[in-house]
């Protein structure tokens, strides 16, 4: 980020003096991990500094529209982006600097006598813009058969892709095996069915039997 150099004069010169600055800020990207994010309108910031007594606090907001790429689709994703910045910069050097790197949260004011807001600003901007970048929520990402954009196109490998994905997952079950397995309760039950079936089939064929024999016998 280009920096925005202001100097510490007069109109910061006793604790509690303040200073309004407002202004447009001609930056054209920035990154954020492995993703590179436009910035067609540049950054818009209202910031306000104060002097503390041992240095100057800088609070305010800045307003961009960034343009990213989505993670699913690969498409421009386009995101308003409003942070709030919170940044303190002190006059000296403190006597008891934190151990920790992450809780000495401060800047210096330089021996110029003078500020980089930029420093304030880009990690504002940073923290405001998402890590998963989509064009919309419900984006459908593109088809893993044929590449195909699923938010403007059917290429109709869904049903295929998912019907194989629950296939996966059924045989990588560990307990898969038991659904072919047979419970003695059950089995038992079958049996029994079978066996009555028999027995109704011989019953039935008996009585057959000694239907004709009575009628040979008349």
């Amino acid at each position: 980020m280009k920096p925005i150099i202001v100097a510490i004069d007069d109109r910061l010169a006793n604790p509690g003096d303040t200073l309004s600055l407002a202004g447009h800020l001609d930056e054209e990207s920035y990154a954020l991990g492995e993703h590179e994010f436009c910035l067609p309108h540049g950054i818009e910031y209202d910031l306000v500094l104060t002097n503390a007594g041992e240095g100057i606090l800088v609070t305010g907001i800045l307003k961009t529209c960034a343009v990213g790429e989505c993670d699913r689709c690969l498409a421009p994703a386009s995101m308003d982006i409003a942070a709030e910045v919170d940044e303190y910069y002190l006059f000296e050097e403190p006597e008891h600097p934190a151990d920790d790197e992450d809780e000495a949260d401060y800047s210096l004011v330089s021996s110029d006598k003078t500020i980089d807001l930029a420093g304030a600003l880009l990690p504002s901007l940073v923290m405001e813009t998402p890590f998963v970048v989509l064009c919309k929520p419900d984006c459908k990402g593109l088809c893993p058969v044929c590449g195909a954009n699923l938010n403007e196109e059917d290429c109709g490998h869904a049903a295929q892709v998912n019907r194989t994905r629950s296939e996966e997952r059924l045989d990588s079950n560990p307990f898969s095996v038991l659904a072919g397995l047979t419970f003695d309760d059950e089995k038992n039950s079958e049996e029994s069915v079978e066996d009555s079936a028999e027995e109704g089939a011989e019953d039935s064929t008996k009585e057959s039997v000694e239907g004709r024999d009575s009628d040979s016998k008349r």
